[in-house]
């Protein structure tokens, strides 16, 4: 996510050596972003209820990570704001991956739900009829975005991605966008082989591409924006240590879709209204949802709240994927 500026968000950390510092954020972070393609097959899990049948429930649904009540209670104002608008009852799910929000969707149990970008471009394009309203922001005056960075040891002879021939590489996962999509075009436009210019290290999260560069079993390592910040905050890699050697262009950020199959016409309109125009954190002390912005929880310590996207945002995915042919792509469309 790009940084805020907001004062009463505002950390003042120092400026990354040579890109921007970025917020770090919960466990939940990016690292969610790793849907297999052979996730897409397993069923709809139980941790997916059904909608309400009554038409007084929307069902919201997002991805746990440390814990399920971590989660539940940082998307607690987005429900209570949709609960106030609305007049409904928000039934939050905690599904067990993305793979079991998809078909929650598909499968009309579940109205609203967080997606990673490349998540959400396999469901969209997989046929379900639902559109994005919003995503997060620190910034009220950026665009929701965040971008995916290269990382080396202090001192390294990387100092682009030409080097990375004939190195060490650490990914995150095969269907990551910021950990391994994103980094896979690049890399191609580069004229480097994927497969035959270097070793390829799949980390499986972006904490451990990071840690495994630190702990020197890769020569460099992708990461998503915050990641870095987030383990030097928390002291598992010392800060300085690492450094950045290339920056992605913006990625759109996690966006929230809503169903329109399960849902009523009008009340999908109210909802991506309120997500889109209410649902940021000035707005939600004016609406008494929070006390006061130092108080107002977000999801991902959101530092603003959310803005409008369309599909269109996400066409960068689906261009990544029709230049590099990657196998994670193969379930999109």
């Amino acid at each position: 996510m790009a940084p805020s500026d907001h004062p009463d968000h505002s950390k003042g950390r120092p400026p990354m050596a040579l890109f921007p510092r970025f917020r770090s954020r919960t466990a939940r972070s990016r690292t969610i972003r790793s849907l297999t393609a052979a996730a897409l097959a397993l069923p709809l899990l139980a941790a997916c209820g059904p909608s309400g049948d009554d038409g007084d429930t929307i069902t919201f649904a997002a991805v746990p990570a440390e814990s399920s009540s971590t989660l539940e209670s940082t998307f607690e104002n987005v429900t209570a704001l949709l609960e106030e608008e609305t007049g409904k009852k928000v039934e939050f799910q905690n599904a067990s991956d993305y793979a079991a929000v998809i078909e929650g969707m598909r499968a009309g149990q579940i109205d609203a739900a967080s997606f990673g970008p490349f998540a959400y471009v396999i469901a969209k394009d997989s046929g379900i009829d639902m559109e994005p309203a919003a995503a997060p922001t620190h910034d009220a005056d950026k665009a929701p975005a965040y971008t995916s960075l290269a990382y080396v040891k202090k001192g390294s002879d990387i100092k682009g991605l030409k080097d990375l021939k004939g190195k060490n590489v650490c990914f995150v996962d095969k269907a990551s966008t910021s950990g391994y999509l994103v980094p896979m075009k690049v890399i191609m436009d580069e004229g480097l082989d994927m497969e035959q210019d270097m070793k390829q290290i799949l980390t499986g999260g972006h904490d451990a591409s990071l840690l495994s560069l630190d702990s020197g079993e890769c020569d460099a390592a992708f990461a998503h924006d915050t990641m870095l910040g987030t383990l030097e905050e928390s002291e598992q890699v010392k800060a300085g240590s690492l450094e950045p050697v290339w920056e992605s262009d913006p990625i759109t950020e996690d966006p929230i879709a809503v169903n329109n199959e399960s849902l009523d016409p009008e009340l999908t309109k109210q909802i991506t209204t309120v997500l889109r125009e209410k649902a940021n954190i000035p707005a939600m002390v004016d609406a008494g949802v929070c006390s006061s912005e130092d108080d107002c929880v977000l999801p991902e310590e959101i530092e603003y709240g959310y803005k409008p996207v369309d599909d269109s945002d996400f066409d960068s995915i689906r261009d990544i994927c029709d230049a590099t042919q990657a196998d994670a792509c193969k379930n999109v469309g």
